[in-house]
């Protein structure tokens, strides 16, 4: 953060204000310092449990990431879904027709998705299903306590679509990579020779034992999209952690960008903790240690 060019005392004041006042102001919040100082001073705070305030509204930064996680939880949890429901029935489609027209179409649409820009795409949407169309709105985002839960949906429809368009190809090919696996295995082909259905060996015996690779795709999906998917939020100016890291960024608040930098290292951790439970429920073989 203190390597990117601009000054956070600049930015905080008005472009006529003169580097007398840029130097007091600089001096007041310890910016001064020799940078071992200020790693001191901070590291020290937040082991007391003080994260510090944002040096530009001044409020506490914890605060300041609280006030956006609504949206950011919306939107993450919105397009997770999206991606389950398409994601993985596509994943196995593709698996049970290997080598089809099937096959080879949800193979090019899982690249693609992989491919497209977000930032493109959600700039495309906006242009087709909201200025075009008039489907949805263009930007904004409706909280619940104003919409309710289907105004606080339809906001984010778009977003949580075009979000959740990279990560339908990566968890179909996910999936497919999965199955084509666990379908080779020695207790699927006893299934099939005992006479079991194709939907009971796919859905029962191959699909349950493919999914604690799938789980940990759709996990790590998650911790991501929770630290603040910046680009989705930026694009539809959805008030987030991500458009907070954004413009915490523009304006070099070095405090509000290192406490979402933490809080997102956080959500990983805890992330990792809940899928090794997970994969245990999954596959009573796995012995946690």
């Amino acid at each position: 953060m203190r390597i990117i060019p601009g000054d956070p005392a600049r930015a905080m004041l008005d472009d006529n204000a003169s580097e007398e006042e840029v130097e007091a102001l600089r001096e007041q919040m310890g910016l001064n310092d020799p940078l071992i100082v200020q790693f001191y001073r901070y590291m020290k705070d937040f082991i007391r449990g003080d994260w510090g305030v944002s040096m530009y509204n001044r409020k506490p930064v914890f605060e300041n990431i609280r006030n956006r996680m609504e949206a950011t939880i919306m939107v993450t949890l919105y397009s997770t879904f999206l991606s389950v429901i398409f994601g993985i029935p596509f994943g196995i489609i593709s698996a049970r027709n290997r080598n089809s027209f099937a096959d080879y179409t949800l193979t090019t649409m899982s690249v693609l998705g992989n491919s497209i820009p977000m930032f493109w795409l959600g700039i495309m949407c906006v242009y087709l299903f909201g200025v075009r169309l008039q489907w949805f709105p263009v930007q904004g985002y409706t909280p619940i306590a104003e919409g309710g839960l289907k105004g606080c949906l339809y906001s984010l429809t778009m977003p949580a679509a075009a979000l959740a368009f990279g990560h339908i190809g990566g968890l179909t090919r996910y999936t497919r990579s999965m199955m084509l696996d666990v379908m080779g295995k020695d207790y699927v082909r006893t299934g099939r020779a005992k006479g079991l259905s194709e939907n009971k060996v796919y859905y029962v015996h191959a699909l349950k034992n493919a999914c604690s690779p799938v789980v940990t795709n759709i996990g790590l999906s998650i911790a991501g999209m929770l630290g603040g998917s910046t680009i989705t939020e930026t694009v539809f100016n959805i008030p987030g952690v991500g458009k907070l890291a954004y413009d915490s960024l523009t304006r070099r608040d070095y405090t509000q960008e290192q406490a979402i930098i933490l809080f997102v290292a956080i959500i990983f951790i805890f992330t990792n903790i809940l899928l090794d439970i997970v994969y245990k429920l999954l596959d009573p073989r796995i012995e946690l240690d």
